[in-house]
């Protein structure tokens, strides 16, 4: 089916992020500035740890492009059915888009998108700043945050004061995105509510709950990739139990982020069999790649047509695993044909140009929609080179968004 096209004049769009152009540019002494304000230890780590964390120049998108992710996003989350009464609802969902002049393509849903809050530090950090376009974020991200743990809470405890929270991930402090967590730590913190970082071993379950150095945690922020928990069987139990409120959770992953999912949203049959409106199915059709499960009786099949098609494990996250159908070898070709993968049909990302004194350099970006309970809260693009996203690129990063009217 044919994309849909903007009558806007996205030429306009391709010249902003095309050029080098010093009154669309970024405040840098701004964003140093708020970066120094978080503290002259976070700011060395994030100085030595992560060189490349934030882009060099922003990414501008039209209105148009905005309302279409927006109706794209509506429309997967009418597909995917409204979520349990009384259970949480998932923090920090994230929309993945590759835009283009044929218009915005969702290549992916993420349960436990990173970077919200450093992106919300960058957003911040700009918003007196006088450059072309308006930022996309909540007029008040920190409270719109914490606002979102708080009914996170309440949706399963009611009035009851959220006391608590554990923010876990596997070995935290060796994480690339550590600064993040201390970020949010300070944020709970800054709200009355204390945080603790914690590696799941750190955590111990027992009959009545989940407790750290005998301090029971009323609600893990959930930065794990064990999107099932099968690794950590003492914090699935515990949850199982509904002794703690667990947000992210595996229920969330399965109903938004399993890359099955996204076959399942481009198949018009399989949709209307599940009664979703056909204009919904529309937008579906021309917002998402068509994507496939991919099965190895059809190995011959794939590798003929392997060029129009970017290759996904089912169980992937981070870009990990993932290929260009194009730049596949016969032998990774043969490992994708016997393990768990989808096939997305190939949307090209952007480009956005980024200088450094007299030279430039063209590199591709994503766009990411930070969403709850269906509501944008925040947008962000990620700049980079190579076959997927990844923070080593010199002027690439965590970008700001900027919409033109």
């Amino acid at each position: 089916m044919a994309r849909e096209h903007f009558d806007v004049d996205q030429d306009f769009i391709v010249h902003l992020n095309g050029e080098c152009l010093d009154w669309a540019g970024m405040d840098a002494e701004a964003l140093q500035g708020e970066l120094k304000a978080q503290g002259e230890d976070w700011y060395g780590l994030v100085s030595e740890r992560c060189p490349h964390l934030f882009a060099a120049a922003p990414v501008f998108i039209s209105d148009q492009q905005l309302q279409q992710m927006q109706k794209v996003i509506a429309a997967a989350e009418q597909a995917l059915g409204p979520s349990d009464k009384d259970a949480p609802l998932g923090v920090f969902y994230g929309y993945d888009f590759h835009l283009n002049t044929q218009g915005v393509h969702l290549i992916e849903i993420n349960t436990n998108a990173g970077g919200a809050f450093l992106n919300a530090l960058l957003i911040d950090s700009q918003r007196t700043a006088k450059l072309y376009g308006e930022a996309v974020g909540e007029t008040d991200m920190e409270q719109a945050f914490i606002g979102m743990f708080r009914n996170e809470w309440r949706r399963v405890h009611g009035d009851i004061p959220l006391q608590t929270v554990a923010i876990v991930d596997e070995q935290p402090e060796s994480q690339y995105l550590y600064a993040e967590f201390l970020l949010a730590q300070k944020l709970f913190k800054r709200a009355g509510i204390s945080a603790f970082i914690a590696d799941p071993a750190q955590l111990e379950a027992r009959e009545d709950g989940l407790y750290r150095e005998g301090r029971r945690i009323d609600l893990i922020y959930n930065r794990l990739t064990d999107f099932d928990l099968t690794r950590h069987v003492h914090l699935r139990e515990v949850w199982e139990r509904q002794q703690v409120v667990l947000t992210p959770g595996p229920a969330h992953h399965a109903k938004y982020a399993d890359k099955r999912k996204l076959a399942w949203l481009t198949d018009a049959a399989a949709l209307r069999g599940a009664g979703v409106a056909d204009e919904v199915i529309l937008t579906l059709q021309q917002g998402i790649p068509h994507t496939e499960i991919v099965r190895a009786e059809d190995a011959e099949h794939w590798w003929s047509i392997r060029k129009e098609w970017f290759f996904k494990p089912v169980s992937g996250y981070g870009s990990k695993g993932t290929y260009r159908g194009d730049k596949m070898t016969k032998r990774v070709f043969e490992e994708v044909m016997q393990a768990d993968y989808i096939a997305q049909q190939l949307a090209v990302p952007g480009e956005r140009k980024v200088c450094s004194g007299d030279e430039s350099v063209s590199l591709k970006y994503d766009v990411r929609c930070y969403v709850y309970a269906g509501r944008l809260q925040m947008i962000a693009a990620r700049l980079y080179q190579g076959q997927t996203t990844n923070f080593r690129t010199a002027g690439g990063g965590f970008a700001l968004v900027r919409v033109i009217l």
